[in-house]
């Protein structure tokens, strides 16, 4: 361990990493050539991390807090990171890259560097990642920060700290401190991301982040303003991804979101569920208030597939309007991006025609497909698990939501992976790009006469 007064100054190292590394070597090959999946897969992964710079914001001033990007380091890494005597690094990485944090871990300690690690795949697996870091953090690591610091600066810290057993208000844990946006090197990211609320209610199977971190909780339009305004401070005119889960659960505080969004000038992206449709006067705020798109998980072209997915049977029920309910979103001004997944187990061979035919027929802005992936955490996982349908071979890294990761029910696993190679070919291929485009355009006009 590097002692924390072996300098005058501690050092703080916010280590992300980030991006979708595809393992699928043919379906890479394929991606590659697909500018619409390229496209979406370079915003994803140029995205910084919130958690991280939340982390930041909640350090004390006495000590020296420096953000990176994994991905723009050296080769030898830990011994850079060494070299620079920085007293602790705080690693945060997605489930796909988990086992390149854990080597980069192994090797930081072996240089007596103190190394924290959380997140969502640290907090669904605190004891593996306790074999390969000296503190893990389970759940919403902003909650017990300050504590951990201050357990490092007392050489008295311990190995494990679980936020859920920290009391918070009815909002957002406590009032949140404002990310350290300015940690950033503004001209390396396209857009900046901006959390408003946590977690979802719907609580699908496959879904890791409905529960893992936190319940369902939103921010106060007050705390959002001042973390707008941190934004606007360094970028004139942003493009903000807001990290949510699902933005629009309680529609009324939604309007007033949406209000605070249109007094500012940015454009901004979101999640949602289809229920955003039944809100008009939410879709007129929204189309002034420079929302470009939202992501909406509409999970399936089979209605069969949808039934027990979520507890409510929520999404199911919805099924039958999807159409009219993408219709009215669009007519609004607000293009949606429809995000499918194929390997549900009601799904047989002809998933795959069928999914392409619904996207079609909906008339989407944009389109996501991914590969249905039992996620630590998750139900999904717990089933496949128990039913011993879990693949061997596929470690963490093929949980990119691109590699097939389970035997499925009614197809074997081959048929699911050339059926999605087929399926991205013909979801992503230059004439649906163009029509896609067109919609989109159509979509910008609806918004100006909002």
């Amino acid at each position: 361990m590097n002692p924390v007064n072996s300098r005058p100054q501690p050092r703080l190292l916010l280590l992300a990493m980030s991006g979708v590394r595809v393992c699928d070597e043919e379906l890479l090959r394929l991606g590659l050539t697909l500018p619409g999946f390229v496209e979406r897969s370079r915003v994803i992964a140029s995205l910084p991390s919130l958690g991280l710079l939340t982390l930041a914001a909640r350090t004390p001033g006495s000590w020296e807090t420096v953000y990176r990007e994994y991905d723009e380091m050296p080769e030898d890494a830990a011994r850079r990171i060494a070299e620079e005597e920085f007293t602790v690094v705080a690693i945060s990485s997605l489930t796909a890259r988990i086992e390149e944090a854990y080597r980069l871990a192994d090797d930081l300690r072996a240089l007596r560097v103190l190394v924290i690690m959380g997140g969502l795949h640290v907090s669904a697996m605190p004891e593996e990642a306790a074999g390969h870091a000296d503190i893990v953090v389970k759940g919403e690591g902003e909650m017990v920060w300050g504590e951990i610091i201050a357990g490092i600066e007392h050489q008295d810290w311990r190995a494990f700290y679980d936020a859920s057993k920290v009391a918070g208000d009815a909002h957002f844990g406590f009032p949140q401190p404002t990310p350290r946006y300015d940690l950033l090197d503004i001209n390396r990211y396209n857009r900046i991301p901006l959390q408003t609320t946590r977690g979802c209610p719907l609580h699908c199977e496959f879904c890791a982040a409905s529960r893992t971190i936190s319940p369902w909780r939103r921010k106060s339009i007050a705390q959002i303003g001042r973390e707008m305004d941190a934004i606007l401070a360094l970028w004139p005119r942003p493009f903000v991804e807001l990290a949510d889960d699902n933005t629009f659960v309680d529609k009324k505080w939604s309007r007033e979101l949406a209000c605070l969004l249109a007094a500012h000038p940015v454009r901004w992206f979101t999640e949602s569920d289809i229920s955003l449709a039944d809100d008009r006067e939410l879709l007129r705020l929204l189309a002034k208030s420079g929302c470009a798109q939202v992501l909406i998980g509409l999970e399936s072209a089979a209605q069969e597939a949808m039934r027990g997915l979520d507890t409510r049977d929520w999404k199911s029920a919805r099924h039958a309007s999807y159409r009219e309910r993408v219709r009215v979103i669009q007519d609004h001004g607000i293009s949606v991006n429809g995000c499918f997944v194929l390997g549900f187990d009601t799904d047989g061979p002809d998933i795959f025609q069928r999914t392409l035919d619904f996207i079609d027929m909906l008339d989407l802005a944009e389109v996501q497909i991914t590969l249905l992936t039992a996620f630590p955490g998750t139900s999904l996982r717990r089933r496949l698990e128990s039913e011993g349908r879990l693949l061997p071979e596929a470690g963490w890294r093929h949980h990119t939501l691109f590699d097939v990761t389970f035997q499925p029910s009614r197809m074997t696993v081959d048929a699911l992976r050339s059926g999605f190679r087929e399926l991205m070919s013909g979801v992503y291929s230059a004439e649906r790009v163009i029509r896609r485009g067109a919609i989109f355009k159509q979509c910008l006009k609806n918004r100006a006469h909002e």
